[in-house]
């Protein structure tokens, strides 16, 4: 600049400054000497790029200004570290910050990680959400069945052969327990016949335990086929022993409910009342409802024990609203009564024995749980006979109460 008719004199001491605007400068006040790391300082602002206003508030080294888009003006406290940090081992300058090869690499490892520890997150965070909805679909459920004045005689389930001898069967039952019965006391938004399941959500297949898909059961012999014909005879030491069962085979029907679920719902009519201490009995008899529920419609995984389940309602008055949920494998090889506490337990914290009417539920939805194959198991029931306990026979449903001498597996059950 000139003022004054001639030259101004030099400035002594120039530093650049982002306190006012872009490329102006401002004048620096003089030291009484230089500092001892101004020419280092110097160096490393041409260089690497780097601010040289690292010394102190009242000492300043002269820099020219290397770039627009440098940062100026960054004041450190400890400045021989500051220094050390740029300068290599052999005493070269280097220059600071990470290679692409370096970002590469982190960028691979973390993505290794997510890749690796997501899905077991998500799983998590699904299985939280499911039996959360699991719960209070139970809880809506047992409080609608407890409205209801009895479950039994809606709609029509009747087998009629015409003068042909053609057989047909007239069957309403199902939709007409939806419709008339169970849409009077639980919100629902829609019903589907047995025909047009999909149109209420429901899958087109299931994975059970198993792991080998099965197409959505239609009606009760698809849930169970010991649901509606049983037959058979065994010989054990004293004579033989014939165990059969039938009834008319009814078809399900669809609904979806206020909250989302998708549920479909196998309906007996003529569903009777355990006697209390009644041995001998079929638990097909006691099923009066059994609903297979999918908790997210079609959206999958559409795999039981997890979006799908199942809830049993036995017994037409006084009704009793079960939903366990299975482990995955057996719990004990045959054991007697005496010896089955805490079998449950030592297989996992969250599970327990089932109750006589928690078996029968998993009887009555066999197949779509696919591993139980056993000839029958242990409940946690007991008989008010000395050292009697219920079982369930899983190849005729026959519901009995034996002396702890009888040896059964065990399957655990949670709600």
């Amino acid at each position: 600049m000139q003022g004054g008719g001639g030259p101004a004199e030099p400035v002594p001491y120039l530093v650049p400054s982002d306190w006012t605007t872009k490329n102006v400068r401002v004048k620096a006040e003089p030291t009484a000497e230089r500092h001892p790391q101004c020419d280092l300082c110097e160096k490393l602002t041409k260089e690497v790029l780097v601010p040289c206003d690292w010394i102190t508030k009242k000492t300043y080294c002269h820099s020219e200004l290397v770039s627009e888009s440098v940062p100026r003006y960054e004041q450190v406290s400890n400045i021989g570290q500051t220094l050390n940090q740029v300068q290599g081992d052999n005493g070269l300058l280097v220059r600071v910050g990470f290679t692409m090869a370096e970002i590469l690499l982190s960028l691979t490892i973390i993505g290794v990680v997510a890749a690796i520890t997501l899905p077991s997150l998500t799983g998590n965070i699904n299985e939280r959400t499911w039996n959360t909805q699991r719960k209070a679909l139970y809880a809506r459920f047992s409080q609608a069945v407890a409205l209801m004045p009895a479950l039994n005689g809606y709609g029509t389930l009747t087998e009629e052969t015409d003068s042909a001898g053609s057989t047909s069967i007239e069957d309403t039952a199902a939709e007409t327990f939806v419709t008339n019965g169970l849409a009077k006391v639980l919100k629902i938004n829609n019903i589907c016949d047995g025909e047009h399941l999909s149109d209420c959500g429901l899958p087109d297949k299931i994975t059970p335990f198993a792991g080998s898909q099965i197409d959505f059961p239609l009606d009760l012999a698809e849930l169970n086929p010991q649901n509606t014909s049983v037959y058979l005879t065994d010989v054990p030491s004293g004579g033989n022993t014939t165990w059969s069962y039938s009834q008319i085979n009814s078809k399900a029907a669809g609904f979806e409910t206020a909250n989302g679920e998708s549920i479909a719902v196998y309906y007996n009519p003529r569903c009777t009342t355990l006697l209390a201490e009644a041995n001998n009995v079929y638990a097909q008899q006691k099923m009066c409802a059994n609903f297979v529920y999918d908790l997210n419609g079609r959206k999958g995984p559409n795999t039981f024990g997890k979006d799908i389940g199942v809830i049993s309602v036995l017994y037409p008055t006084d009704s009793l609203v079960v939903a366990p949920i299975p482990h995955t494998q057996d719990a004990s090889d045959a054991v007697t009564p005496d010896k089955i506490s805490g079998v449950c337990k030592a297989q996992d914290d969250e599970y327990r024995m089932p109750t006589k009417e928690e078996l029968a539920s998993l009887f009555f939805n066999k197949n779509i749980i696919g591993n139980m194959n056993a000839v029958r198991y242990w409940s946690s029931s007991l008989s008010s006979s000395i050292d009697e306990a219920w079982y369930t026979s899983f190849t005729t449903g026959l519901m009995r109460h034996d002396p702890n001498w009888d040896n059964n597996p065990v399957r655990c059950v949670k709600r």
